[in-house]
């Protein structure tokens, strides 16, 4: 399991990927509102985001022949891994305060770690990268730590 993971991916581990800045508007946070289903008025008015719009709201805006098979653009702040089908492991979020319009937010992923494991199935890769979003002027809003399996 060891030699699963390079020497040279391991150097990725702490390093972040170049901060997206991101304005939010209430009419983003009104189509989301919409198109999730939200029954808080405060949502439907773009008063306030739901917990889930910044997972979206992150995402990139990519032409469809960028994307992959799941529907999602290709991840590009990673080092080259051996294995390649991807599964999902799990996310935490904190929350520290509500995305709200006019926002304009500044997000940071890092890579935390790479984990080489054996299932039952052959290796797995468990690829823990750390996500911190704040206001430009540099209040804290949410601190996302994701997990994703490589196999």
């Amino acid at each position: 399991m060891s030699d699963l993971i390079s020497a040279e991916a391991k150097t990725w581990i702490g390093r972040s990927a170049e901060p997206v800045r991101i304005e939010i508007s209430r009419r983003d946070i009104v189509k989301y509102s919409i198109a999730t289903e939200q029954q808080q008025q405060k949502y439907l008015d773009g008063d306030e985001a739901p917990a889930m719009f910044m997972f979206g709201a992150l995402r990139p805006v990519v032409p469809m022949d960028q994307l992959g098979p799941d529907g999602i653009a290709a991840e590009t702040f990673l080092p080259p891994l051996p294995l390649k089908r991807v599964m999902a492991g799990g996310t935490e979020m904190q929350f520290h305060r509500p995305v709200k319009p006019g926002d304009v937010l500044i997000a940071t992923k890092s890579l935390h770690d790479l984990i080489a494991k054996q299932g039952k199935s052959g290796p797995l890769i468990f690829v823990v990268t750390k996500l911190r979003v704040e206001t430009e002027g540099g209040e804290l809003v949410l601190e996302e730590q994701q997990t994703r399996i490589f196999r």
